[in-house]
C-alpha cells in the first residue's frame, strides 16, 4: 500500500469530490481515479460511493481513512526525525495531556529546553486517558501527561511530585456553595456533570459509596469548560479537577473540594522500549531534572 496512494484517498476524502481533489493534488482527473480503482483492488473493498453531486466513504472506507490518517502522521513525523542536524537539536516534540492543571509544569520545562534549543517546536494533543494511550501505542505523539490510575504495564514513567484536587464545580448562589467541602451524600440527588474517563473510576465509585447507575447523570463530558458552561446554565454539579476553570471572586461558579479529600495523581508517561529523537531524549532529560529524577528508562 503506497503512502502516496493513501494520501491520494485522504484528498478525496477531504474533498469529497474527485475531481476537486485532483485540483489540490495538481493533477488531472483520469490518473486519480486509476489509483483510486488500483487501491480498491488491492484492499479488496469498495472504499468510494460515486454519487453525481459528491463522493462518499463506505463503511471500509471510513476505517481506512482513520488508518491512513494515523499512517501518514507516522511516516511525516518520521521523516521529520530522519531529518534532524547533528550539529543543532531540532524537531518536533508531540505530548497528549488530559485536562489537568499539571500541564504547567510541563510548559516550565519545555520553556526551559527552548532557551537552548529553540528550534524545538511542541504539538500539544488533548483528549481522556484512553485517546491519548493509544496515540502513545501507535507512536502519534512522543509522551502523554496522565491522570491516575492507568494500566503502566505497557509503558515507563516519571510520577509527578504534584497532585490534583477533585471537587465539585458549582453555580456560586447554589446551595452547596455555602460550605467549605462537598461529601457523597451531599450529591446522592443532586443532577450530576461527570467525565467519560471519571464515569469508569473505581476510586470515585469508592468516594461516592453508590455505583454511577444510582445516581443522576445529567451530562457526561470530556472537556471541563465546555461542562462549565452547562453548569453556568444550572444543569446540575459538575465533579471535576481543581485549577482548569476560573472560581475567582467575579465569577459566577465556585469549587468544593470533596470530603474526605480526594486526590488525582500524575504521570508523564511514554511507551516502553521507546526509539526517542534527539529532540525527545533532551525533552526527558530536562523533565527529569525539573523534577530530580533519576532515569526511568
Amino acid at each position: 500500500m503506497d503512502i502516496r496512494v493513501l494520501q491520494y484517498f485522504l484528498a478525496v476524502a477531504r474533498e469529497e469530490s474527485i475531481t476537486k481533489a485532483a485540483q489540490s493534488l495538481h493533477m488531472t482527473q483520469p490518473p486519480l481515479s486509476r489509483q483510486l480503482k488500483d487501491l480498491e483492488d488491492e484492499v479488496g473493498k469498495q472504499l468510494l460511493i460515486r454519487g453525481s453531486k459528491k463522493v462518499t466513504l463506505t463503511e471500509d472506507g471510513i476505517l481506512l481513512r482513520k488508518r491512513a490518517e494515523e499512517i501518514v502522521a507516522l511516516v511525516q513525523k518520521t521523516k521529520s526525525e530522519l531529518a534532524l542536524s547533528d550539529e543543532n537539536i531540532s524537531g518536533d516534540i508531540y505530548i497528549g495531556s488530559g485536562e489537568t492543571d499539571a500541564i504547567s509544569t510541563i510548559a516550565e520545562a519545555a520553556k526551559d529546553l527552548q532557551n537552548d534549543f529553540p528550534l524545538i517546536r511542541y504539538h500539544i494533543y488533548s483528549g481522556d486517558a484512553q485517546r491519548i494511550l493509544e496515540r502513545l501505542d501507535k507512536g502519534l505523539i512522543d509522551f502523554g501527561l496522565l491522570v491516575e490510575p492507568f494500566d503502566t504495564s505497557k509503558y515507563d514513567y516519571i510520577r509527578l511530585p504534584v497532585k490534583d484536587t477533585w471537587g465539585v464545580l458549582m453555580p456560586a448562589d447554589s446551595p452547596l456553595a455555602c460550605k467549605e467541602s462537598v461529601c457523597a451524600e451531599d450529591l446522592w440527588d443532586k443532577p450530576l456533570l461527570i467525565s467519560h474517563q471519571t464515569s469508569h473510576s473505581e476510586e470515585m465509585v469508592a468516594w461516592m459509596r453508590r455505583d454511577f447507575s444510582e445516581l443522576n447523570i445529567a451530562v457526561y463530558y470530556d472537556l471541563l469548560y465546555n461542562a462549565s458552561k452547562f453548569v453556568k446554565a444550572g444543569f446540575g454539579y459538575a465533579i471535576a479537577l481543581d485549577k482548569l476553570i476560573n472560581t475567582d471572586n467575579d465569577s459566577c461558579l465556585c469549587f468544593r473540594p470533596l470530603f474526605p479529600a480526594l486526590g488525582a495523581g500524575l504521570c508523564i508517561a511514554w511507551k516502553r522500549y521507546q526509539v526517542f529523537s534527539r529532540a525527545a531524549e533532551k525533552f526527558l532529560k530536562q523533565i527529569q531534572i525539573k523534577f530530580s529524577i533519576k532515569e526511568n528508562i
